[in-house]
């Protein structure tokens, strides 16, 4: 029921429209809020609001915390539970409701707690697991963390040395204005990332020459971080045209298996599978939900599981098919040993009341089974 974005279900539709909606109601009392005028007049309503939807916070919150076994599968009782509690959403839909109820224990810390609250407008990401486009820009940027981390690196580097040294020239001229580092760290932000406040401005010849020349940077190194972001989406979108490409051209074949308790797959991470390089997990089916998987997706009993693959390229035809016994078949009651087939023809699997067999040369076919044959040929002519 809590879990995000599951269509088909009318529980958990209702279950997200409730939380949706309390968390826009409590983003909005908290904006009209700051307005005395109409604090005086429906600051009940406000703090009823308040109340009521800081309530489903913690309630939703708790139900995450006691359903952490299966968001985390890999994890049993309480481990399970530290894993959501130490996650990234975990603390956000602690700091949505937490801060509220601290003031009664804590009186004098009623303005910091008040400033916590303001995590609560990051449980809008949940909102996310409904738009795949907002995931597209999650995805950009998480594959170009590494140089974005080096350009925010750089910034800092330089913002620190920017301060330093117009505090070395300016400290003298204006003590009240430069009178400790912090000050020349403020200066710098606003310059290096184009702010331009205006409340802090060298007037030392040497400062302004520094001044100007930092200016100039500024503009650079800021774009750095924007060029490696707009370069992650002409990559993202070539990739996805390149996949389109692929697609028209090769012609992916696809299938679709599930997966039972005993499953040696079940439990195990996609990147762990070890499947050919040839070979793609395109899609995970986990109840109504639909899984996009990454290779830190695990497989769970019950999913299933659309693998695609190749087209087979050269001279070689392959073909897999289908064979229902019905009641005047041949190869009923007869072992696989004494089937007369093809040599170049083999049976893979066979499915019998929903079981799935791997075929031995002594088992014994029966009427209704579905035998899957491979066959392999040339389409040369010799």
């Amino acid at each position: 029921m809590v879990s995000v974005g599951v269509v088909g279900e009318p529980v958990n539709q209702a279950y997200d429209v409730i939380s949706t909606l309390a968390l826009i109601l409590n983003l909005l009392v908290s904006v009209l809020n700051t307005f005395d005028s109409l604090n005086l007049r429906f600051g009940g309503i406000f703090s009823l609001t308040e109340k009521i939807t800081v309530a489903i916070f913690a309630i939703d919150y708790f139900l995450r915390l006691i359903t952490a076994p299966l968001e985390y599968p890999k994890f049993k009782g309480v481990r399970a539970g530290l894993r959501y509690v130490f996650s990234l959403m975990g603390i956000i839909d602690l700091l949505s409701f937490l801060p509220f109820y601290l003031p009664v224990f804590f009186p004098t810390g009623t303005a910091v707690f008040r400033m916590f609250r303001v995590a609560r407008i990051l449980r809008l990401f949940r909102i996310n697991a409904y738009y795949d486009s907002l995931n597209v820009i999650i995805e950009v940027i998480a594959s170009k963390s590494s140089q974005l981390g080096a350009s925010i690196f750089v910034i800092a580097v330089l913002m620190l040395a920017s301060s330093l040294c117009m505090y070395s020239l300016e400290h003298e001229a204006q003590p009240e204005v430069f009178e400790n580092a912090f000050s020349g760290i403020w200066w710098a932000t606003s310059t290096l990332l184009t702010v331009g406040y205006g409340d802090i401005y060298p007037i030392t010849t040497a400062g302004k020459v520094v001044g100007i020349f930092l200016s100039f940077l500024g503009v650079g190194v800021v774009a750095i971080p924007t060029g490696i972001i707009s370069a992650g989406f002409v990559e993202q979108y070539s990739r996805l045209k390149r996949l389109g490409d692929y697609a028209e051209e090769m012609n992916i074949s696809f299938i679709r298996i599930e997966i039972g308790e005993d499953d040696i797959w079940n439990g195990k991470r996609i990147k762990d599978l070890g499947l050919p390089h040839n070979t793609i997990i395109a899609v995970i089916i986990r109840g109504k939900q639909t899984i996009i998987p990454k290779g830190e997706t695990v497989i769970q009993p019950q999913d299933a599981i659309i693998i695609g693959s190749e087209a087979t390229k050269g001279h070689e035809h392959i073909e897999l098919k289908e064979i229902v016994l019905k009641e005047n078949h041949p190869w009923n009651n007869k072992a696989i040993s004494d089937i007369d087939i093809s040599r170049k023809s083999v049976i893979i699997m066979i499915r019998r009341n929903d079981r799935t067999i791997i075929p031995k040369g002594k088992l014994v076919l029966k009427k209704n089974d579905t035998v899957y044959i491979y066959h392999s040929g040339e389409t040369e002519s010799k």
